[in-house]
């Protein structure tokens, strides 16, 4: 399956992400580093955008930095990989944690690793929703409770594709 079909289901059929679950983990691993990605790489066009040297008012700071530009560049998109991965995945956890206890309230059927499957899948809108917020005068908090409650509602969603647990006998 390729990416690009994830990533259009993922926005637009909730309802699919549910099988999902049963991709194989490398291919759910490379669709959440390609969204990893699209978010550093963004990141990284607004830090050299937003950044003007000449902001600082200092003659000596800004020759300094204007030397270090080589190594200030490849060095900040490391760590904006790095701490952008570490995020969204730490997100994923606590998701797909929250998503095993609302499987067992709902009566579904499921592993962990499956709703950490379905979670990925769920959290495109958040990711894409948190990416631009800065362009939209609404504050941070706002859309984090919004990113929030989107990705646990296409979770739920996902979830009523699950199977049902067998009745207790």
């Amino acid at each position: 399956m390729k990416h690009s079909q994830l990533f259009i289901d993922s926005l637009l059929h909730p309802k699919k992400l549910a099988a999902y679950r049963l991709l194989p983990i490398g291919k759910v691993i490379q669709y959440t580093f390609l969204l990893i990605t699209i978010v550093t790489v963004f990141s990284f066009g607004r830090f050299i955008a937003g950044v003007p040297v000449d902001s600082f008012n200092m003659s000596g700071f800004e020759d300094y930095l204007d030397g270090i530009k080589w190594v200030l560049y490849p060095v900040t998109f490391i760590m904006l990989f790095v701490f952008t991965t570490m995020l969204i995945f730490a997100q994923i956890a606590l998701y797909a944690l929250a998503g095993l206890f609302t499987l067992k309230v709902m009566k579904r059927r499921g592993e962990y690793r499956h709703i950490w499957r379905t979670t990925t899948f769920a959290m495109t809108w958040a990711v894409l929703l948190t990416m631009l917020a800065d362009y939209v005068p609404i504050n941070s908090v706002i859309i984090s409770v919004f990113s929030f409650l989107l990705t646990m509602t296409l979770v739920i969603i996902a979830f009523t594709k699950y199977p049902k647990q067998p009745m207790a006998k």
